[in-house]
C-alpha cells in the first residue's frame, strides 16, 4: 500500500475539503495516484481462514467466492449488504464507509479507504481483490473496448493409476460395468466482462470417465457432458440487470433463493449468521445442480423500490421407477453430476423442472434498511415421491411446489436485527431472526433463532441451518469475537439445534449442540498464528439398542495449529497441527491427526507451491480434511484417512503478458494398505497420484 494522508472527517469538514483537494491533486498526477494493483487472490487460503474446518458446502462456498473476486463490486454503488457479503467488514466499519461516503460523495481512489476510521491497513488488502472503482458510467460499447475480465481458459487432469472402472471388462463376472469414456476430465471456459456493465460467458466440462461427446439436445446435453452459459448487462436505466442463460439468486436470509456466500459456521462467527440480498448474479460453475437456465430481469420501480421476476426451464438428473399411480415416479434426485456408467448416463438431465419467481426490495433512502416479498413456484413434469421410510414421510410429495416468504432488515446506530419468515404449499413454515452488535471497536456479538417446519419444503433456500437443507431444525446460535490489540482476537460460538421428526439413520426426535473457539495471534505483517477448537454433540441410532433407548450420543472434535510466514513477493510458509477424534456412545473411539507444511516461493516469472504431509487415522470416521493450494479458479480439499504421506507440487509460470501456463502433480500414498476406494473407483496398490495442466490467455 502507497502512503497516504487521511483526516478524521467526523464533523470536521474543513478537514474534509482540505482532503479531497490532496486527492484530486494526486489523481492529476498519474505517475503518483495509480490504483492497487489487483493481483491474484489464493481464495483457498482466504477460504481456510473463514472456514478452518471445511463445511460441508465447500465447493459451493469456493463458487460464492469467486463470484465475488471475478465481479468486483463498486464501491461507489455498492449497498450495506453487497459490502457485508465479503464476510470482511464489521457492523461498525460498515457503518463508518457510509457514513464517508454520505459526507465525501463518491470515491475518487482506493487509496482513499485510509481516510475511512476504523479501516485498518490489514482489512484494506483483504478487501482490494474484491472492489473496484467506478468514477462514470460508461456504454456498453465503451465497456467492450475496455472490459475488466477477458480470458480463456483450459484445464484438463487424469489419475495416473488405473481404475476398476476403466480396466477391461470381466466376462466371467457378473460386474461387467465399466466407466463409458476416458480417463480424464475436461474444463474449458471463456469469459468476457466489466462489472457493473456486461458479462457474457460459457463453461464445458467432462468428468474422468464420461464421454467426451453426447448430443442430446431434448435433455439439455448439447455435445459436452455439462454446458453451461449466460449473458448479462447491468445497469442500463431503470434495467438494473438482465440475464439470459444460467443464474442464481440470493435475497433474504436464504429461505428461498439462497445462493450467495452464506454457508456453514467458523472462524468468522458474527458474519456468517446473516445472508446478504445481492440479487441475481451469472452461474458460471462446473456444479451441475442448484441453479436456473432461463432468464431473469430486475427494474427500478422508483428510485428506492426494485422487482426482480425469472423464468427457468431446465433439466435435472432423477432416479425414476414405475408406479401404478402416476406411470412412474422420481424418488431422488442426484447432484453428484457424474454420468460416466450406463446406469448414470439414464438418469442425466431426465426430470423437466419449471419456475415462476419473483423478488420486491424496498430500501428506504437511509440506507439503513429493508423489506423485500418473495416468491416461487416449481414445476415438474414428474410426481415426485420419496421411497416410503419414517423419515421421508414429511418430505415433499407431488409435481408442484409454492413458497413465499417476507424478509427486512434495519441498522440501528452499531445494531443490525434482521428477519425472514416463509410458508410452502404444503403449510410448513420457516422462520429466522437475529442480530449483529458491535460493542466499540474491540467486541461484536452475534445471536440468531431458527424455525423450520418439518413439512416446509424450499427447493433453492439455504438458510442458516445445522442439516444441509432448512427442514425439521429449531435452533438457536450466538457469537462473541474480542480484539484486545492488534495482535490478539479470540472468537468463538456456541449453537443448539434440534430434529423435531425422524433423519436419515436417526429413528427418532433428536438433538445436539456444538462449541467452537479460536484464538489468533498476529505479531506483526508478516507472521500470524491460531489456535482453535471445536466439539460437537449429536444423537445418532445405537446399533446395540433394545428395548431402551434406540440413540446415543455422538462426540467429534477437532483441535488444530497452525502458523503462517510471509515475506511479501518472495515466499510464504505454512505449518499445521491437526488432530481429531469422533467417539459414538461406549465405543473406544476413532483418532486421527495429521501434519502439514506449505511452501510457496515467488520468482519474476514463475510461482512454485509445495506441500508434504504426515497422517494416521484409526479408520475413515477420524479423517482430517485441509486446504490446499491450487491452479486458478479451481479447489482441493481432499481428506486424509489411515496412515501414509500427501505431497504436491504446483508451478504456474507466466509465459507473457496474457499467457499463463499451471502444472501440478500429486499423491498419497498409504502404508497400511494395499488397494484404495472401492467400487470402479479402486486402485489395486498404495498410492494415488493426480497430474493437472491448466492453460489460461487474457486478451
Amino acid at each position: 500500500m502507497k502512503t497516504t494522508y487521511a483526516f478524521d472527517l467526523q464533523g470536521k469538514y474543513a478537514a474534509y475539503f482540505l482532503w479531497v483537494t490532496i486527492l484530486l491533486f494526486f489523481q492529476a498526477a498519474p505517475s503518483i495516484a495509480q490504483e492497487p494493483p489487483r493481483g491474484e487472490i489464493d481464495i483457498n487460503r482466504f477460504i481456510a481462514e473463514l472456514f478452518p474446518i471445511p463445511p460441508d458446502d465447500s465447493e459451493e462456498l469456493y463458487e460464492s467466492l469467486l463470484q465475488l473476486y471475478t465481479n468486483p463490486l463498486d464501491l461507489n454503488t455498492a449497498t450495506p449488504d453487497d459490502l457485508a457479503a465479503t464476510f470482511i467488514l464489521s457492523e461498525e466499519q460498515l457503518r463508518s464507509f457510509f457514513d464517508y461516503r454520505v459526507k465525501a460523495g463518491a470515491l475518487l481512489s482506493l487509496y482513499e479507504l485510509q481516510a475511512i476510521p476504523g479501516f485498518d491497513i490489514y482489512t484494506i488488502r483483504r478487501l482490494l481483490p474484491f472492489v473496484t472503482i467506478s468514477t462514470r458510467a460508461v456504454s456498453v460499447q465503451e465497456a467492450l473496448r475496455n472490459p475488466g475480465q477477458h480470458f480463456l481458459m483450459y484445464r484438463s487432469a487424469k489419475l495416473l493409476e488405473r481404475q476398476k472402472g476403466f480396466t477391461p471388462q470381466d466376462s466371467n463376472s457378473g460386474a461387467g460395468t465399466r466407466y463409458q469414456g476416458p480417463p480424464f476430465n475436461g474444463y474449458l471456459r471463456y469469459r468476457n466482462a466489466r462489472s457493473g456493465a456486461y458479462s457474457f460467458g460459457i463453461t464445458l466440462e467432462k468428468d474422468s470417465g464420461e464421454k467426451i461427446w453426447c448430443w442430446n439436445a431434448h435433455r439439455q446435453i448439447w455435445g459436452i457432458d455439462f454446458t453451461s452459459f449466460h449473458v448479462q448487462l447491468a445497469n442500463r436505466g431503470k434495467l438494473k440487470n438482465l440475464i439470459i442463460g444460467d443464474f442464481q439468486m440470493q435475497a433474504g436470509q436464504g429461505m428461498l433463493f439462497g445462493a450467495g456466500l452464506s454457508l456453514g459456521k467458523g472462524s468468522e462467527v458474527i458474519r456468517t449468521v446473516y445472508r446478504s440480498t445481492t440479487g441475481a448474479k451469472p452461474y458460471t460453475s462446473a456444479t451441475e445442480a442448484n441453479f436456473f437456465r432461463g432468464v431473469t430481469a430486475t427494474w427500478s420501480i422508483t428510485k428506492q423500490t426494485d422487482l426482480a421476476i425469472l423464468a427457468s426451464r431446465t433439466k435435472r438428473d432423477a432416479t425414476q421407477e414405475a408406479d401404478s399411480t402416476h406411470s412412474g415416479i422420481t424418488t431422488s434426485l442426484p447432484v453428484t453430476g457424474y454420468h460416466r456408467t450406463p446406469s448414470e448416463i439414464e438418469k442425466h438431465n431426465l426430470l423437466r423442472e419449471q419456475n415462476i419467481g419473483f423478488h420486491l426490495l424496498h430500501r428506504p433512502g437511509s440506507q439503513k434498511g429493508q423489506v423485500g416479498l418473495t416468491a416461487l413456484f416449481t414445476d415438474y413434469n414428474s410426481f415426485i415421491r420419496k421411497r416410503d421410510l419414517p423419515y421421508n414421510r414429511y418430505e415433499f410429495s407431488g409435481k408442484q411446489n409454492l413458497v413465499a416468504g417476507l424478509h427486512g432488515d434495519y441498522r440501528w446506530q452499531n445494531v443490525h436485527f434482521f428477519t425472514e419468515a416463509a410458508i410452502s404449499r404444503s403449510g410448513g413454515i420457516g422462520a429466522i431472526g437475529g442480530a449483529i452488535a458491535g460493542i466499540g471497536r474491540k467486541l461484536d456479538v452475534s445471536g440468531m433463532a431458527r424455525h423450520y417446519a418439518r413439512n416446509f419444503h424450499t427447493f433453492y433456500g439455504n438458510a442458516a441451518s445445522e442439516a444441509t437443507r432448512p427442514i425439521n431444525e429449531r435452533g438457536a446460535y450466538a457469537g462473541v469475537r474480542w480484539s484486545p490489540s492488534r495482535k490478539w482476537q479470540w472468537s468463538g460460538y456456541f449453537d443448539y439445534f434440534r430434529f423435531p421428526w425422524l433423519k436419515y439413520q436417526v429413528d427418532k426426535p433428536s438433538g445436539g449442540f456444538d462449541y467452537f473457539l479460536h484464538l489468533l495471534w498476529k505479531p506483526s505483517k508478516r507472521l500470524n498464528g491460531y489456535l482453535l477448537f471445536h466439539e460437537k454433540h449429536k444423537q445418532i441410532n445405537d446399533p446395540d439398542a433394545g428395548a431402551g433407548d434406540p440413540l446415543l450420543r455422538s462426540v467429534k472434535r477437532t483441535a488444530m495449529l497452525n502458523c503462517d510466514y510471509e515475506v511479501p513477493l518472495k515466499c510464504a510458509f505454512r505449518t499445521r497441527l491437526q488432530y481429531g477424534r469422533l467417539k459414538d456412545g461406549h465405543a473406544r473411539g476413532s483418532n486421527g491427526f495429521t501434519v502439514v507444511q506449505d511452501l510457496t516461493w515467488h520468482f519474476s516469472k514463475i510461482e512454485i507451491s509445495g506441500r508434504v504431509a504426515f497422517f494416521k487415522t484409526d479408520d475413515y470416521d477420524s479423517r482430517q480434511y485441509v486446504y490446499e493450494k491450487d491452479m486458478l479458479y479451481t479447489f482441493s480439499v481432499p481428506a486424509y484417512y489411515n496412515t501414509g504421506t500427501r505431497h504436491y507440487l504446483m508451478a504456474r509460470y507466466m509465459v507473457s503478458e496474457g499467457l499463463k501456463i499451471w502444472l501440478r502433480w500429486s499423491q498419497t500414498r498409504y502404508s497400511d494398505i494395499d488397494k484404495i476406494s472401492s467400487g470402479l473407483g479402486e486402485i489395486d496398490g498404495n498410492k494415488r497420484s493426480e497430474a493437472k495442466v491448466q492453460v489460461m490467455y487474457q486478451f
